[in-house]
C-alpha cells in the first residue's frame, strides 16, 4: 500500500473532523445517471471517500463494493452507511497496488480520481475497465486543466487532469455513450466549492 497516498488522504479527513470533506450528497454527475443504477446490481465505487457516492448507490437498490485507502474515510463511510440504513462493502484497498476483480461489476464508478499520474492512471483506468463485465458501464468524472484557473478543488499538477481527446483515446474500444467537458458550480463540502471546469464520461464495455 502507498504510505505517501495513505497518509495524505488520512490527516485530510481527519483534519474535517466530524464534517464530511466532500459532504454526505452523491456526487451531482453521479445522481443525474440514476437511471443506469437499479435492484441487483452489482457496481464498485473506487477510491470512495467518506462513503457518499457509495452510500447513494446502495439507496438506489445496488450490491456496492467500494474501495478506499484511508482507514479514518472508510470509518467515517461506515458511520453515514449506519446512518442512513444501508449496507456497503467497504474495502481497505490502494487501487495503485490491487489485484483488481475480473469482470465481476454491472458498473464501476469513479469520481474525482485524479492523484494518480499520467503512467498509474493508465493501470488505474486499465483496472477500472477490467472489473466491467461485457455490457456492463463505468462512469468517470474529474477536472479538465481549465480548473487550474479555478483553484477550487483537485489536484494542482496538470498532467493528472483529463482531456476529452484523452479519454476518447483511452476508451476507443468501448462504446462512448457520452463524454462532456463543461463549467458548473460545486458545493460539495469543504473540498470541492465553486466554479469548477469539468469532463464526464459514461461509457460500456463491448
Amino acid at each position: 500500500m502507498s504510505v505517501d497516498h495513505e497518509a495524505h488522504w488520512s490527516a485530510r479527513y481527519r483534519d474535517a473532523g466530524e464534517d464530511y470533506l466532500f459532504g454526505t450528497a452523491p456526487n451531482k454527475f453521479l445522481a443525474a445517471q440514476a437511471e443506469y443504477f437499479g435492484a441487483d446490481m452489482r457496481v464498485l465505487s473506487v477510491a470512495d471517500g467518506e462513503g457518499r457516492n457509495s452510500v447513494w448507490m446502495a439507496e438506489q437498490g445496488c450490491a456496492v463494493t467500494a474501495t478506499e485507502i484511508s482507514p479514518v474515510a472508510l470509518e467515517k463511510a461506515a458511520k453515514l452507511a449506519r446512518v442512513r440504513k444501508v449496507a456497503v462493502d467497504f474495502v481497505l484497498a490502494d487501487i495503485l497496488n490491487w489485484e483488481w476483480p475480473h469482470a465481476d461489476f454491472d458498473a464501476v464508478v469513479g469520481i474525482f480520481i485524479q492523484f494518480a499520474t499520467p503512467a498509474e492512471r493508465t493501470r488505474q483506468l486499465a483496472g477500472m475497465k477490467q472489473a466491467v463485465k461485457s455490457g456492463g458501464l463505468l462512469f468517470l468524472e474529474g477536472y479538465t486543466p481549465k480548473q487550474l484557473e479555478y483553484r477550487t478543488g483537485g489536484p494542482s499538477a496538470v498532467e493528472n487532469l483529463y482531456t476529452a481527446e484523452m479519454l476518447r483515446e483511452l476508451f476507443a474500444d468501448w462504446e462512448i455513450i457520452s463524454l462532456r467537458e463543461h463549467d458548473d458550480t460545486l458545493s460539495e463540502g469543504l473540498a470541492h466549492a465553486g466554479r469548477s471546469a469539468l469532463i464526464d464520461l459514461v461509457a460500456r464495455k463491448p
